[in-house]
């Protein structure tokens, strides 16, 4: 059989308006809160610091730069997310137009690439959670409080707020998709008035003379920077994990990945430029809490305290949207063959994969609490940009093989605007560390033992019995 076979387009969205599967519940207002529930979190919180070290003040054009290669991307997925509303996001997209190995390497890849995007997150919100549990004089005892070796001098076996904070987010996740938004929708809110409190309380006290020079590093910084502050937009993706689960997706999909996406990017310039503007950036050296140090700087105490809810409350929206997204990936991959049949049963009370979500939780959140984050975040950044450049080789394909099909939503200036989100991609792919590259090649390696051994041959499409 051949390795490229692909699925039937139209039997896949016929199947996907059929009764029994997942439950269509979410609305525009929930996929562009869902996206700014992934997106606003450890990006704002805290890599500014670290990407405002690498540009200086001109971070602001990282920023711009990042999202540029997201939003030409964007527009590819809001074509094929209204064109193909089924569970799965780019690995489902891949199988109908590129065929299965790829598919696969790619539902490999973003299986990962979540999956120690939620454990990281949860490392960075156990710092937070804390953080602002001392300031009511509690302290988790040391041996409790992060992965060995962690902390230079700190004698510690676990990692028990992050560990928590994903069983808890999984039992959200698995009783039901509806009040998992509704959850996320209160968290979004408040979390971006603590966003928009920043900007007004720290617009006052911006010294112009901070941003001089704009541009110490140049453009090798801005791009260095871009690369890093990338994982500020991992997320957006995870809008078209929805696409089986949303009532009207060939509308609203569309609306939630370009709605989320422009909305993130400017309160990101606006809080870079600010922070910048408050802070000599080299104060930035060491701090993870950079948006807090700003306020701190300006003496503003009072309200560094709430920056830190605002943390806690961004984070825990992410890992609550990735988590999602990825038990969406293993339910699609599944429902194909391509892992075991368990991982694609939907509980008939609840409606939801659940037995996939309490993998995900348990396994990442064992990972969370016994892995560093500098080793977790290794491999997100590259697995995210492969997949964005899959995604628009994609809409090309599939604009040859297929002019015929209908499509709500069509990206703009095809073949170009694909094109250069490749391009773009792979300019932020460059300016990744040697050991990224080789990390993610042996992940891939490790995924194309996994297909030939055990995938290929259960494929539906084999005609094989999953087992």
């Amino acid at each position: 059989m051949s390795l490229f076979r692909t699925k039937n387009l139209d039997n896949m969205v016929a199947a996907s308006r059929t009764p029994g599967g997942l439950k269509k519940v979410l609305g525009p207002t929930d996929l562009i809160l869902m996206g700014i529930g992934a997106i606003v979190g450890t990006g704002i919180f805290v890599l500014t610091g670290t990407g405002a070290l690498t540009a200086g003040p001109a971070l602001t054009v990282s920023f711009i730069v990042a999202a540029i290669a997201c939003g030409f991307a964007a527009m590819c997925y809001a074509e094929f997310a209204s064109t193909v509303p089924i569970a799965g996001s780019i690995y489902t997209y891949s199988y109908v137009v590129l065929g299965e190995l790829v598919a696969w390497m790619i539902g490999w890849d973003l299986l990962l690439e979540y999956g120690l995007a939620t454990s990281a997150v949860a490392v960075g919100w156990s710092g937070y959670f804390q953080s602002l549990l001392s300031g009511f004089g509690i302290t988790i005892p040391e041996i409790l409080s992060a992965a060995p070796g962690a902390v230079p001098g700190v004698h510690s076996v676990m990692n028990l707020p992050a560990l928590v904070i994903m069983l808890v987010l999984t039992a959200m996740l698995s009783y039901g998709v509806r009040e998992s938004a509704r959850v996320n929708n209160v968290m979004v809110v408040i979390k971006m008035i603590v966003v928009l409190l920043f900007i007004a309380v720290g617009v006052k006290h911006v010294t112009p003379a901070n941003w001089h020079p704009f541009a110490p590093f140049g453009g090798t910084g801005i791009m260095s920077a871009a690369a890093v502050v990338f994982f500020a937009f991992i997320g957006f993706d995870a809008v078209t994990s929805a696409a089986e689960e949303v009532k009207r997706p060939e509308r609203d999909l569309p609306i939630g990945i370009i709605g989320s996406l422009t909305i993130c990017t400017i309160l990101y310039v606006i809080v870079a430029a600010i922070m910048t503007g408050i802070v000599p950036f080299q104060m930035f050296k060491g701090i993870d809490h950079p948006v807090s140090l700003a306020l701190q700087h300006a003496g503003e105490n009072w309200f560094a305290g709430w920056i830190d809810l605002g943390a806690i409350l961004g984070m825990t929206t992410v890992i609550l949207v990735m988590a999602y997204g990825q038990t969406r990936i293993i339910y699609a991959m599944s429902r194909d063959g391509l892992l075991p049949a368990k991982l694609s049963t939907v509980h008939p009370k609840f409606g939801t994969p659940f037995f996939a979500t309490w993998v995900v939780g348990i396994l990442f959140g064992l990972i969370a609490a016994f892995v560093p984050l500098n080793v977790l975040a290794e491999l997100v950044n590259i697995g995210t940009l492969a997949a964005f450049c899959l995604v628009s080789v994609a809409v090309i394909v599939l604009r040859k093989k297929r002019p015929d099909l209908k499509r709500a939503f069509r990206c703009p200036g095809v073949p170009i605007v694909p094109g250069i989100a490749v391009v773009f991609c792979l300019a932020l792919m460059s300016f990744l560390s040697a050991i990224t590259w080789v990390a993610f090649l042996i992940w891939l390696v490790l995924g194309l033992l996994v297909y030939f051994g055990y995938a290929r041959s259960r494929s539906l499409l084999n005609g094989a019995t999953q087992s």
